[in-house]
């Protein structure tokens, strides 16, 4: 013989009001542990992680190459080939990626579930956006981040040097260290726009200087060079945010000197130095 259920009527009125609540309380804990397993597969990131692609250090600016290191960014690894571009402009979506600032897309370069590499937008202006990744429909956090006017940093290696070519385009290190006199060509990002003015995600087919070279500066342990022996500083043909300084070097040219760019009064990160003899 079972136990005599009880008709709701026969529950007196306080019992009846907690169960009610109990049972509210069921169901938003039944919603938050959805949304919390939700957002254990959704991208993850902090500001922080959103970087210079260059230096790896703080430092955004329209048309510059920037990273983002975090978890659950991707599904799949994809870098940028030919058939990502679609008439000269990169995309703004890889492996169902898409990344925006404030709802205007940036241009992808490479995914991962640990790293983006990103273009930003050559069309936004300096200031503050609301920033997120977006994978597969699924939202990471909204942080806010910060464009400046330029962003300049060098691309550098493991060991701390420049990323620089000789004119016939091997690269300088130290087994074939720039001398003095010679020009040597630095690769660089964040060192804003250029005439003609950039145009948003497409891959520049010539020539564009900046449009602040008369702000623009080559610095040798801490000594700012000529601007005559800048001969070009602008975009690399082919190659959107990537940016490309031919400069002669001074003579006389002390042992692997430091280098910094200056753009602006913003300057390079320290520390990196040019092979050189």
């Amino acid at each position: 013989m079972g136990l005599p259920h009880a008709k709701n009527s026969d529950i007196p009125a306080a019992p009846r009001a907690l169960l009610i609540a109990v049972k509210s309380l069921l169901a938003v804990l039944a919603l938050a542990a959805c949304l919390c397993a939700q957002d254990a597969n959704a991208p993850n990131y902090t500001a922080a992680g959103i970087v210079n692609g260059a230096s790896f250090a703080p430092g955004l600016a329209p048309n510059t190459i920037i990273s983002i290191f975090g978890t659950n960014l991707s599904w799949d690894t994809h870098a940028l080939d030919a058939g990502d571009i679609a008439g000269g402009v990169m995309p703004t979506s890889m492996a169902n990626v898409e990344v925006y600032f404030e709802g205007w897309p940036a241009y992808l370069y490479y995914v991962s579930p640990t790293q983006i590499n990103l273009l930003v937008p050559s069309d936004l202006l300096s200031g503050t956006f609301q920033f997120w990744v977006d994978r597969q429909g699924t939202r990471g956090p909204i942080v806010t981040v910060k464009l400046q006017n330029a962003a300049p940093a060098m691309f550098q290696t493991s060991s701390g040097a420049v990323i620089a070519s000789h004119l016939d385009w091997s690269l300088v290190c130290s087994g074939a260290p720039a001398v003095a006199g010679e020009i040597v060509i630095l690769w660089a990002t964040g060192l804003g726009n250029t005439a003609p003015q950039l145009e948003d995600g497409v891959l520049p087919a010539a020539a564009q200087w900046l449009i602040q070279m008369n702000q623009f500066q080559v610095w040798i342990n801490g000594v700012a060079l000529d601007p005559s022996a800048i001969l070009y500083a602008g975009v690399a043909p082919g190659y959107a945010g990537l940016y490309q300084v031919n400069v002669r070097l001074p003579d006389p040219l002390p042992a692997n000197p430091e280098i910094r760019l200056g753009l602006g009064g913003i300057m390079s990160p320290t520390g990196l130095i040019l092979p050189a003899q």
